[in-house]
């Protein structure tokens, strides 16, 4: 949670971040300080990352 948070008080406004937790509390938290650029989902990350790879192989 610390990391997602910090992340996103670091970078610029422009770019978006994508915040994939399986707690719901740390998207929350995310959200609630004003990251506008901060998309938040809440899953799995292994999950995530697996349907995403797929896709990313399947675009090539």
């Amino acid at each position: 949670m610390l990391h997602s948070i910090g992340v996103g008080n670091m970078i610029p406004s422009w770019v978006t971040t994508v915040c994939v937790d399986i707690s719901v509390s740390t998207v929350t938290k995310l959200s609630d300080r004003g990251s506008a650029q901060a998309i938040g989902i809440v899953t799995d990350v292994g999950l995530f990352l697996s349907l995403l790879h797929k896709d990313l192989i399947g675009m090539t």
